[in-house]
């Protein structure tokens, strides 16, 4: 056994390529994975958030702020996800206004 640790993730595959990432605290981010190291610490670049609604901080709006190149520290990282190949669907379990 080599004494190495290794990590959960194989961000390998996600570098020089645009990711999301979300952030304890309700954050929202996007950019290119510039980096990465075990204890997940990211770097971004042309990172993008996304604002929070003022009167549901859980929401985010349409709302960005342009952030550059930014670290993202490992233990606020909660989960990081490709931008290309996913997209937003309607929530299947909201009801209609007539039902």
């Amino acid at each position: 056994m080599s004494g190495r640790k290794e990590t959960v993730l194989d961000l390998a595959k996600f570098v020089d390529k645009g990711v999301q990432v979300k952030l304890t605290g309700g954050r929202q981010v996007t950019g290119t994975l510039k980096g990465y190291d075990q204890l997940l610490n990211l770097v971004l670049d042309e990172a993008v958030e996304f604002l929070r609604d003022a009167d549901d901080p859980l929401k985010t709006t349409d709302q960005t702020r342009s952030l550059g190149l930014i670290i993202c520290r490992g233990t606020a990282v909660m989960l990081v996800s490709p931008t290309d190949g996913t997209d937003e669907i309607a929530n299947p379990f909201i009801e209609a206004d007539g039902a």
